[in-house]
Parts: C-alpha cells; sequence; structure tokens
C-alpha cells in the first residue's frame, strides 16, 4: 500500500507529519465527525487504499452549507497519510486552505507540511497517478485554465483526475460564484469516465452550521429566488436573523458577539479597494459608516486573526469557512424591485474577478449572459449569507430589498430581530 511507481517518494508527506497531524486531529471537537459524514469517510479511505494505476478511483462528495466538507475532507486526508498514501489536499481558493494549514500544523515550520495543501493550479505537467490520492475542497471553483493569466493547461479537473489514482472531489454546485468556475459534477464525471475510473456520487445532508436547521437555507433560497420551496417565511426559532438599518447597528451588534473570535462582517464586493494604494483611506462608505476591506493585511487568513472584525471581509476570505455570526452588507448589485430580486452586474466594483469577462458575453449572448451573472450574484450572497452557525445579521444599502427581507420573517421573529 502506498508504493507509487513515479517515484513520487520524495514528496510524500513524512511520518512525522502524519504523526503530528493525527494528534492534533484526535479529540479536537472541530474535527470529529457526525451522522452521514462517517459513512461517507469510510467510503473515500476505502477509495483511496484499493485505487491503482490501472483501476482509477474517483469520488465525489456533494453537500450544501454546514454539511462538513472541509472536516471530513481534513479527516480523510490526515488518515489516508496515516496509512502511508502520498497525498494533498487542493483548493482553488486560498483561504480555506491557509486557515485549515494553520489550525492543523500549530507551531510545526512551514517547510514541514508546505507541500501538503496546495492550489488547483499546479498539475498541468503532473505526470500521471504521481499521486495515490487527492482531496479537491471547494470543487465548484475549480477553473478551466491555470496562470497567472488564465492561459496554461487544459482543464482543472481534467488534470488533478490524470495526476492521481484516486481524486476526492468535495462540491457544492449552489456555491460556484464566479464566471470562471466550472467545477460540476457532469464535468467530474465525464472527465473520470474518460479516465476509465470507477465514478462514485455521495451526499452529506445533515446540517450542523446554521443552527442545524434546514429550514434557514431553504427559505433563503426562496428569499434570494435560487429556487422555489415551501418555506415563504423565517421564524426565530429557526435562526437568528435580522435586518438592521445602519452598517453601523450590523457591524456593532456583530462586534459584541465576537465574544469568542467567531464573528465577521462581510460584503458584496461593490465598493472599489481604496486603501490598496492608500493604507489611510476607507473603502466602504455607507454614510458615516467607514470600513476597510480585509484583503492587504491578513490576506487569506482573515478570518480567524482577532483584529479582523473591525475589517469587512469578500467572498474569497470567507469561502469554505464559517463563524458563529455572520454580517452581510447587501450591496447595491442586488435588489429587490416590486417584490422580485433583481441583481445588477454593473453595480460591482469593476476590478471584480468574479464577473470578469461579462461584458464579452453579453455582447455575445446578452440574455445567457444576464442569466450567468444572476446566478453569480445570487449564489455570492447565499454563500456569505450561510457562513454562520448561529445567526445571519444583514444590512441592506437599498430600502426596498430591507423591507422585502423583513417581511419574510415571521411576526416573531420580527420582534426577535429588533436591532
Amino acid at each position: 500500500m502506498g508504493q507509487d511507481s513515479t517515484g513520487a517518494d520524495s514528496i510524500r508527506p513524512s511520518k512525522a507529519l502524519s504523526d503530528s497531524l493525527a494528534g492534533l486531529l484526535k479529540g479536537n471537537a472541530e474535527f470529529i465527525l457526525i451522522d452521514d459524514q462517517k459513512e461517507v469517510y469510510e467510503h473515500i479511505l476505502a477509495a483511496g487504499r484499493s485505487a491503482t494505476s490501472a483501476n482509477p478511483k474517483v469520488v465525489i462528495v456533494e453537500g450544501g452549507p454546514g454539511t462538513g466538507k472541509t472536516v471530513l475532507a481534513i479527516n480523510a486526508l490526515v488518515k489516508l497519510m496515516g496509512g502511508g498514501l502520498n497525498c494533498k489536499y487542493v483548493s482553488k481558493n486560498a483561504a480555506p486552505r491557509r486557515v485549515y494549514e494553520t489550525k492543523l500544523v500549530g507551531t510545526m515550520k512551514r517547510t514541514h507540511y508546505t507541500n501538503l495543501f496546495t492550489g488547483s493550479g499546479g498539475f498541468i505537467d503532473t505526470p500521471k497517478n504521481q499521486f495515490d490520492v487527492l482531496i479537491v475542497d471547494e470543487a465548484h471553483r475549480l477553473n478551466e485554465k491555470s496562470g497567472l493569466y488564465g492561459n496554461l493547461g487544459e482543464n482543472q479537473v481534467k488534470e488533478l483526475i490524470a495526476a492521481a489514482k484516486c481524486t476526492v472531489f468535495f462540491i457544492d454546485e449552489d456555491q460556484r460564484v464566479a464566471l470562471s468556475d466550472i467545477g460540476t459534477k457532469k464535468t467530474i464525471r465525464d472527465f473520470g469516465v474518460g479516465k476509465g475510473a470507477t465514478v462514485s456520487e455521495h451526499e452529506l445532508a445533515s446540517q450542523f452550521r446554521c443552527s442545524g436547521s434546514d429550514g434557514y437555507i431553504a427559505w433563503l433560497d426562496d428569499t434570494l429566488e435560487v429556487r422555489e420551496t415551501a418555506n415563504k417565511t423565517l421564524t426565530s426559532a429557526e435562526f437568528d436573523f435580522r435586518v438592521f438599518n445602519t452598517p453601523d447597528e450590523l457591524h456593532a451588534s456583530i462586534a459584541a458577539k465576537n465574544t469568542t473570535g467567531t464573528a465577521r462582517v462581510v460584503a458584496g464586493y461593490c465598493w472599489p479597494w481604496t486603501s490598496k494604494k492608500d493604507p489611510k483611506a476607507f473603502d466602504i462608505v455607507i454614510g458615516d459608516y467607514r470600513k476597510q476591506w480585509n484583503l492587504d493585511v491578513d490576506g487569506s487568513l482573515w478570518i480567524i486573526q482577532p483584529n479582523s472584525i473591525n475589517e469587512v471581509g469578500c467572498i474569497h476570505t470567507c469561502q469554505g469557512l464559517e463563524v458563529d455570526y455572520i454580517g452581510v452588507i447587501i450591496g447595491p448589485d442586488l435588489v429587490v424591485r416590486d417584490g422580485h430580486v433583481v441583481t445588477v452586474p454593473k453595480a460591482r466594483d469593476r476590478h471584480d474577478k468574479t464577473l470578469r469577462g461579462y461584458g464579452v458575453r453579453a455582447k455575445a449572448d446578452p440574455k445567457k449572459a444576464a442569466a450567468e451573472a444572476d446566478l453569480i450574484i445570487k449564489n455570492t450572497y447565499r454563500t456569505l449569507m450561510t457562513r454562520g452557525m448561529k445567526g445571519c445579521y444583514v444590512y441592506c444599502s437599498d430600502e426596498e430589498t430591507a423591507t422585502y427581507f423583513r417581511d419574510r420573517l415571521s411576526p416573531g421573529a420580527i420582534a426577535a430581530a429588533q436591532p
């Protein structure tokens, strides 16, 4: 087990690292598996241990917000490493990679683990079946091309499958938040079959984020018009959801919940990153409310840095991660008119990379481009508004939108939600 005909022992994680990570996981409540996670975990281990170059495996694990995809990914990674297999944790988005890397390794020297956590664009020239197992988190964020200019390689999904005997993809297609995101179950399935791999699919259903409430997510999907559900109103018993009159009230309430460093404020990317060139400048300015984006000092580790409660995060530094309470500033890119959600791509800051290419697409096929951008913007707010395990507080820059959200709360929830 764990023998690699490509001579990859030089990049195989050491036993010391495997033992250290296993020790850190043991007894850590944050990494304990529950319910159907355990069953899927066993399937992943079996696939990883039995896969060979002649009999490759592809595993797709689908799960919505709070189903514990990353916790399951980390557990599987550590267990398979402990069995002597050559593994890597892969994610396109740097934030979950850096945060879990930091949580797991503690004070170990970075050189001991730097090869274990990696981005998704580095497998273009990797020899076939170089790795025993690749654990791919946030697979919905994978891109077609790699490189700084998006001009390298053929397809990240194809390259990842080719590079390993067993490739495990954790995915939530409703968290596709950029036009360049191409990770879908169909794409993974097709490339897996193309390699001759056995493809298995599993679904994580249990919710432990959002106070264990499937109802909140169903309500949010209906409210954002992502999909129609029976959950037209939200009760206070289901989830702590509040609509604030000002961004100052919102931020103050989230700061008050930040007793253990588990409350943060985020926003849609509708305000320019002015502080990038002028460190003293403010970015998000709404009346007297003045805050800076998180993008510079703490980067991908923003969500776990103590002083970041004073800043505002964006989709790139919170996707794949969670806090107890999330505060969301809904910008002018999502408004409600006559009871319907309307998305406004032009209200996004012009440097927002998630909608890069929208103008070209709009000229070629206006209707299709509008539908794609509409989905991206709604998915962005759906993702932001499901980062909180216990509550989500919102401020809407548009008053009609704020009224719409309040009207979707039951009388009891409205009473409980008064700031």
